[in-house]
């Protein structure tokens, strides 16, 4: 666990000593013992005191653990910030307030020297059984443009199912893949239509990401038939174990309105044939990328 002193680099021995003193002065701001920090992020006392002392040769996933339990981001017991840097920064920025954080953002991309913000880059948002992949991919089809579905993206980078991504890494985890996702879709193209999860409107940080880089087009539905398509497709998840679905999917429709209606503009799916609504689909993306 420990190194000889004379093994180890004056920079490394000095990363070191910041995270030692960090770690104290994190942990008498909590108000924590030695013991109690132990107990809190699974880190044996001992491995605390030789850490504390700028002994501890810890790995970043213990490291980790001990930032969780100190309430801290893993950055601030890291980052050097006698001389400010990016990961100060970062740090800082990540503690602003929502408004702060969004005026920082929308500044960055008023600065950002490549391609317009949204470019030619479509958004499908609605709820499940609208129509974002089927209408999407013809969409992208007629238009010779490349299609991408979220999860299908989420699942390669990852190496995962979906289902197993969730479960490794909880809701947080599987948002902050999201937004990274968006992100290298958003570097890649300049053209493209990408289909998102119905829920993602819930996720102010990550709609927020979405709104500003990609033009967005609400896919809307009847209540019956986003629950019909859902069910034609074998997924039962909308039902099982559910005693009043329809309630549950009204409601949710009600409480997501005034989120999906953010977007630039929306195409109702319902009673319309497929072609016909992915003809509507083609002509809301001409519309907002001319």
């Amino acid at each position: 666990m420990n190194a000889p002193p004379d093994s180890i680099a004056a920079s490394d021995q000095a990363l070191l000593d910041r995270i030692a003193g960090r770690v104290r002065s994190g942990r008498k701001e909590q108000g924590l013992s030695r013991r109690a920090l132990s107990s809190a992020s699974g880190v044996s006392e001992r491995y605390l005191a030789e850490l504390e002392a700028g002994r501890g040769n810890i790995s970043v996933l213990l490291l980790a653990r001990i930032a969780g339990a100190l309430d801290q981001p893993i950055e601030r017991l890291i980052a050097d910030i006698s001389e400010p840097d990016a990961s100060e920064l970062a740090v800082r920025v990540g503690e602003a307030p929502p408004a702060q954080q969004d005026a920082i953002r929308r500044m960055l991309d008023a600065n950002r020297p490549a391609t317009p913000i949204q470019a030619g880059r479509i958004c499908l948002i609605g709820l499940r059984g609208a129509g974002k992949s089927t209408l999407g991919r013809l969409a992208a089809e007629a238009l010779d443009t490349p299609f991408v579905e979220l999860s299908d993206e989420i699942e390669t980078h990852a190496g995962l199912p979906v289902a197993e991504v969730m479960a490794l890494y909880g809701q947080e985890g599987y948002r902050q893949l999201e937004r990274q996702a968006i992100a290298r879709v958003r570097d890649r193209h300049d053209r493209v239509i990408l289909a998102v999860a119905g829920g993602i409107v819930s996720e102010p940080e990550t709609y927020g990401l979405l709104l500003r880089h990609f033009h967005s087009i609400w896919l809307k539905a009847a209540p019956d038939d986003h629950m019909n398509r859902v069910l034609a497709q074998g997924d039962q998840r909308p039902i099982k174990g559910r005693p009043r679905p329809m309630e549950e999917l009204n409601a949710i429709l009600e409480r997501r309105q005034t989120l999906y209606a953010k977007a630039e503009a929306a195409v109702e799916t319902s009673g319309k044939s497929v072609k016909d609504a992915a003809a509507e689909v083609v002509q809301a993306v001409q519309s907002l990328t001319v």
